[in-house]
């Protein structure tokens, strides 16, 4: 690419508000490496039909595209469905692929406890107890005078079991919800039944000639995306705790600046801790550490990208190098050995980017092959020594390293991460109390969720910081994961220090405290982590999940995990914004039910918002709304 030097300069900023990405970003463009944001000026314009959903290619009659300008063109597909069908069930097929995705992601977890717990799952072992005792009296499972083995076993297999029941209930929605959201849930018959059962369904009435009744529809939406956040993601939540530990708080560090020249460094990307955690494990062994400085390096550089990064960053304090759009820049430094790769938001052009590079890609999921990647399939049966044999990779590839196309950012900024559930009563003296007394005496006045992706048509990172700061100085308490909460690590806002850029009240608990104003409550499923916390809340006051002066944002989305994820909050009574439009503009019917008709159904709904200033200002609308209809 031959861009002179003051264009390179504003097309970055353009582009990131990172610095340490703008810094790696000019050396990218400097060596001719395509990224993400290029690829996206390529697909300019993009499809209006698609951007509104109107297009459907459900069947081999169509492809079918609707007009937007009424009359002027076809009002109706050849099956026959208009806007509002077509709408509404291109919506639901994206929710039930996020679904889905994070859902699998949670069955493979407690698979993993079933075969740790029969002794079959090499380097696994139950961290924490506690837990596991806590989630089994959930279940109704006998805890007094059991092995944790014995206990983990059944606890798995009545999880699993709720992927496909016929008893139609998922324990979590029914034993952690208050009375007042799950009777919300009943009338509007949107109760999820089990995990799979949802799923399957959902994609059963996108097929032609099935649903087309454009509120039935987005009812089972509503209902697939509880199932996921009451169901797959808390499993995945839950069940990782036990396995690995329930975080606590932790410093360490984050953005493109942790990796490091003398060492030999890994990135762990994707979404599955399950190997990733094997791979922490592995690196400790001194027979390693000795090949690694063998080979000329000082030792072995673990590093976390994207929702991976995010696991081992809470449980295990490894540093973190960004999220989502960082990966291709990560490579881009010329420094990594290996990118290991699970699942989800890897971009296929990754093992494009490393070839540019010494970089080798390793690909470990049977369900997420990528050509021009070496593929070590991840077992549990055999998972360390899979670990140590990707190490060891890195370790050999390290030799093959140009010192010379090597830049590294020098400064990576500190972070706290880690604040689960737990560790935020524990903080607080063992009881949420506090949290509720300072948000009625009004030195808190709520609290936001703000949770998602990247997406480069949004500056990266300018949504997650510009609403984080517009809450906090608002005295709202923010509490994120994923790449927001990555993007609020490198801007500095996961640090106690950050409280000099809050409102007095919010300023005046988190310093008592010792916390940082934006609290990171981990990756992208642990936002089943907010529900408890909501739950808990909703239930010590005895009112709904919707009563509760709380909201949820998801600034620069892109994934259809964050469609389900906005659903299940607003099917939880979560007033949701969100910065890129869902696709449904085409219907004004549908969007009107998303964006206002819902409130009165579930309690919670859309509202679409890209100015994040704008955003802070209706969620905190919202929440003065709630603190005046509680009398506080």
């Amino acid at each position: 690419m031959d861009i002179k030097p003051k264009l390179v300069k504003e097309l970055i900023e353009e582009r990131t508000i990172d610095e340490a990405a703008r810094e790696v970003m000019a050396k990218a463009i400097e060596d001719g490496i395509e990224t993400v944001w290029d690829r996206l000026e390529a697909q300019q314009p993009q499809c209006g039909f698609g951007q509104l959903g109107l297009c459907c290619n459900r069947c081999a009659m169509g492809p079918c595209r609707i007009s937007p300008f009424g009359e002027t063109g076809p009002t109706r597909g050849v099956c026959g469905a208009d806007a509002n069908v077509i709408a509404a069930r291109n919506l639901l097929d994206d929710l039930l692929v996020g679904a889905a995705a994070h859902s699998d992601h949670g069955r493979e977890v407690v698979e993993v406890l079933l075969k740790t717990a029969e002794g079959k799952a090499q380097g696994y072992e139950i961290i924490d107890e506690e837990k596991l005792k806590a989630v089994a009296r959930e279940y109704e499972i006998e805890v007094e005078g059991r092995s944790s083995k014995e206990i983990a076993k059944d606890l798995a297999l009545a999880m699993l079991e709720e992927f496909g029941t016929i008893k139609n209930k998922i324990q979590f929605a029914e034993v952690r919800p208050p009375e007042k959201t799950k009777e919300t849930w009943r009338k509007a018959g949107i109760v999820p039944r089990s995990v799979d059962r949802e799923i399957v369904e959902a994609a059963h009435r996108v097929h032609m000639g099935v649903d087309s009744d454009y509120v039935n529809i987005l009812l089972h939406a509503l209902r697939t995306s509880l199932s996921d956040g009451w169901g797959g993601s808390m499993m995945a939540t839950e069940i990782s705790d036990v396995l690995f530990g329930t975080p606590k708080p932790v410093t360490s560090y984050v953005n493109l600046g942790v990796l490091k020249k003398d060492m030999v460094n890994i990135v762990l990307h994707g979404h599955n801790p399950v190997l990733s955690e094997m791979v922490v494990k592995a690196a400790d062994e001194p027979e390693l550490i000795e090949y690694a400085k063998k080979m000329g390096a000082k030792g072995i550089n673990l590093v976390g990208m994207c929702c991976t990064g995010n696991e081992v960053l809470m449980r295990q304090g490894i540093p973190i190098a960004g999220n989502m759009l960082n990966q291709e820049l990560a490579i881009a430094t010329g420094a990594v050995e290996v990118m290991l790769i699970d699942y989800q938001c890897i971009f296929p052009s990754i093992t494009k980017t490393a070839s540019c590079y010494h970089t080798k890609v390793v690909s470990t999921s049977e369900k997420a092959k990528f050509p021009g990647a070496i593929h070590m399939e991840f077992h549990p049966e055999n998972a360390y020594d899979t670990a140590k044999e990707i190490i060891k990779l890195a370790i050999e590839n390290f030799p093959n390293r140009d010192p010379n196309r090597v830049k590294i950012p020098n400064k990576p900024m500190k972070m706290m991460a880690g604040f689960s559930v737990e560790a935020l009563k524990s903080a607080l003296g063992g009881s949420f109390k506090p949290l509720i007394d300072a948000i009625v005496e009004g030195k808190i006045r709520g609290a936001a969720g703000v949770v998602g992706c990247n997406n480069p048509k949004i500056k990266q990172d300018y949504g997650h910081i510009t609403l984080a700061k517009e809450l906090i100085k608002r005295d709202i308490i923010v509490l994120e994961t994923g790449c927001a909460a990555i993007a609020s690590g490198k801007a500095g806002l996961l640090l106690p220090e950050a409280a000099e850029l809050a409102g007095e009240g919010l300023k005046s608990i988190v310093t008592a405290l010792g916390v940082p104003p934006v609290l990171h409550m981990g990756s992208c499923v642990d936002c089943s982590r907010i529900l408890v916390l909501a739950a808990e809340l909703a239930k010590t006051l005895n009112v709904a999940i919707s009563d509760l002066p709380v909201a949820g944002a998801a600034p620069e989305w892109y994934s259809q995990k964050a469609i389900s994820i906005g659903a299940y909050f607003v099917a939880s009574g979560v007033f949701t914004v969100l910065g890129l439009p869902l696709k449904v503009y085409g219907s004004k019917d549908v969007l009107n039910l998303l964006t206002e008709g819902v409130e009165g159904v579930v309690g919670g709904k859309f509202a679409i918002e890209p100015d994040p200033i704008r955003a802070a200002e209706l969620i905190s609308a919202h929440i003065e709304k709630k603190r005046k209809a509680l009398g506080i």
